[in-house]
């Protein structure tokens, strides 16, 4: 055998090793989320757990109903990607096909930046800054609110959302922007109406990673949010999310408080794979 050919089965077995450890890590997960999740869930009640609006963990008769975090976190992350999808892919689009070379280096390492900032750092900007601004501007008595948390999550989901679209914009092949120029379409025409449709596969795996950062993010929410387990009724409303309600008390839990923030964690695990299987599930339906 070849040493080129040694080395390159060496290689292939480096990648499949490494590829079985990856989903070996989201199996072991889903099963520790799972033993650890369901033993709550069955001395709750399913229903009782899913769908009761009053979380009193520490009460003499405490109650674990976990509906207010799920909305909370369903209003989050949908606020979030409507104010920032558009936002980012508008931004991508003109850094991708109109932006000169100077100008898309300076916007993109500034992407880049944003993207690397923490999140509590995003977290203590807005505590200090959007928080008092959206109670000076409102006129409401706490500026921490459903609100601030969207706004919040808009501007963190921007870095991933512009930098994958860039990616997906730059790999439409110019042929389609020339063949549509040809057909006498204005420039913007052809990166709305063509660019944009070509690269949708692209687009959609940054708006499934914004998703996911949305409901992922833990800290800068629990900073502006409130931390309050209320039913999100309003913008202007302090309320938890699923993350929040998590990392709020696991610290001090015991017993079936501690097993309960464990099935939080499973129910939060299971959304987002639900949302991505949902996502790729209607790509995969609109390619064929």
């Amino acid at each position: 055998m070849k040493k080129s050919q040694i080395v390159e089965q060496a290689v292939h077995l480096v990648f499949l090793l490494l590829g079985l450890i990856t989903v070996g890590c989201v199996l072991l997960i889903t099963v520790y989320l799972v033993v650890s999740g369901i033993p709550a869930i069955r001395e709750i009640g399913l229903t009782a757990f899913l769908f009761g609006t009053e979380w009193v963990s520490t009460a003499a008769e405490p109650k674990y109903g976990i509906l207010p975090f799920i909305l909370t976190s369903v209003y989050g992350a949908a606020g979030a990607i409507l104010i920032g999808v558009p936002i980012g892919l508008l931004a991508a689009v003109y850094l991708s096909k109109l932006a000169s070379p100077g100008v898309k280096a300076v916007m993109q390492s500034a992407v880049s930046l944003l993207a690397g900032i923490p999140s509590v750092v995003y977290g203590l900007v807005g505590m200090l800054v959007l928080v008092p601004g959206i109670r000076t501007l409102f006129g409401v008595p706490d500026g921490a609110s459903l609100l601030a948390a969207i706004l919040v999550l808009a501007v963190m989901i921007l870095p991933s959302t512009i930098k994958l679209s860039i990616t997906a914009l730059d790999a439409v092949p110019k042929e389609y922007e020339d063949a549509s120029l040809a057909l006498g379409a204005t420039p913007v025409e052809t990166y709305c109406k063509v660019s944009v449709p070509a690269a949708k596969s692209g687009i959609a795996a940054a708006v499934v990673l914004g998703v996911g950062r949305a409901i992922g993010e833990a800290m800068a929410v629990m900073m502006v949010a409130g931390n309050v387990p209320n039913m999100p009724d309003s913008l202007f409303q302090s309320v938890r999310f699923l993350t929040t309600a998590v990392s709020s008390e696991l610290a001090y839990a015991g017993g079936l408080q501690r097993q309960a923030l464990f099935s939080i964690a499973l129910v939060l695990f299971l959304f987002i794979m639900l949302i991505n299987a949902a996502l790729n599930f209607f790509l995969k339906r609109e390619k064929e």
